[in-house]
């Protein structure tokens, strides 16, 4: 399957499975001297952060709109596909906790995508960034941040056809607005996958600390890769801790093999990041912690579902079967040292969805993408001889 972007792109070919940008009715196309008023030339002052795709901007529309606009640095193959695919994607959902489409502008040597611009900018600067020191985060936002995230993603996972996976979940790509409401953005990663289709094989992309096991291993991308990451951005959100930290002597560790011992003797309280000073709730951390402990399991087909996800955070799953979850503990798996090396980009800068974090793909990898000292054994290809369909999960036996 091809596309074609002739008409704006001057492209014939971006992605694979992307038409059309759907209904834009509430997106219009801008002109690049628009953008180039509305963020003062794109003067530094505007920035609001960067990535490896380029720089986000802040900017006002002459009709007093503020919006935030990703400018893409390179113009070339991979800079193309990915504003296709993040201006297709965009241009399909319609969720309160997702980022909406507000318009694009692409020229002959240069693209740009317009958001609308996001006051509180994004979760990392709040945990690991600029404000982290003023704990706007009291822990009612913090769980509202977590539920309102797993409801955007059960939109893409169960909600829109065909289903989209994100590939990128990770704290910088969850902004917030001005009552701190959380939007899932950046979807340059994404994928569609048609009815009927568990996983998909594909290159490696995404971020350090983040990714699912046989994501990295095996390139096998499913809605369960969004779960698993999902897992680690709620551990992220109740400990204050980052995916990856680093210890005296330069070693690196993964938020997981952190939290284990504290769940497998059931010391949740001992997990809540100290900037809170105890007040939280005890039946909604147990709650989000059972949760994310599901959905960091090294296995997919021991994971929830983002349905089932947002059941067991409000608290509608029958208590057998959190009985059974609780039995299960995080088989946390180390990430390789040649990997983790790579871990130089910082999350401090905490910009407005354009953390600066190390992305990954197949290119940079060892075989076994990011978990390069786990033995092969110990994880076989999860979807080999299983048919197209996934295996039961825990949840629905």
């Amino acid at each position: 399957m091809g596309s074609s972007l002739s008409s704006c792109c001057g492209s014939d070919k971006v992605d694979e499975g992307f038409i059309n940008y759907g209904d834009h009715s509430s997106w219009r196309i801008f002109t690049y001297k628009e953008l180039c008023t509305a963020t003062n030339n794109f003067s530094e002052e505007n920035k609001l952060g960067e990535g490896g795709f380029g720089s986000v901007y802040w900017g006002k529309t002459a009709d007093g709109l503020q919006i935030a606009v990703k400018k893409l640095k390179a113009m070339n193959s991979k800079a193309e596909m990915e504003f296709a695919v993040e201006v297709e994607v965009l241009g399909r959902v319609r969720h309160k906790n997702l980022l909406g489409l507000r318009g694009y502008c692409a020229g002959t040597d240069h693209r740009l995508i317009v958001y609308d611009y996001m006051p509180n900018l994004s979760l990392l600067s709040h945990l690991h960034g600029q404000f982290a020191g003023e704990v706007q985060l009291n822990w009612k936002r913090r769980m509202n941040i977590i539920l309102g995230s797993a409801e955007g993603l059960k939109y893409l996972h169960h909600e829109v056809t065909p289903h989209i996976i994100h590939r990128d979940i990770k704290a910088s790509n969850v902004l917030l607005d001005s009552d701190f409401e959380p939007l899932v953005a950046d979807f340059g990663f994404a994928k569609l996958i048609p009815d009927g289709v568990s996983h998909m094989t594909t290159r490696v992309k995404g971020t350090l600390g983040y990714l699912a096991p046989e994501y990295a291993m095996w390139g096998k991308v499913s809605d369960s890769c969004d779960v698993y990451s999902f897992g680690i951005l709620m551990l992220e959100l109740i400990t204050g801790r980052k995916p990856i930290e680093k210890l005296p002597g330069g070693i690196k560790r993964s938020i997981t093999e952190w939290a284990e011992p504290y769940i497998a003797k059931g010391r949740f309280k001992d997990l809540v990041d100290p900037r809170l000073r105890g007040n939280f709730d005890e039946a909604q951390l147990r709650r989000t912690i059972d949760a994310a402990a599901l959905c960091v399991q090294s296995e997919p087909e021991r994971r929830p579902n983002m349905k089932e996800v947002v059941g067991m955070l409000m608290g509608a799953v029958e208590e057998e079967k959190v009985v059974m979850m609780r039995q299960l503990r995080i088989e946390s798996v180390k990430y390789g040292k040649e990997l983790m090396e790579l871990d130089q980009g910082s999350d401090d800068d905490g910009g407005g969805g354009g953390g600066r974090r190390r992305t990954i793909d197949e290119e940079s990898n060892n075989n076994y993408g990011v978990f390069g000292e786990m033995e092969v054994q110990k994880m076989r290809d999860p979807y080999m001889n299983h048919g197209e369909r996934r295996m039961v999960r825990l949840l629905d036996k």
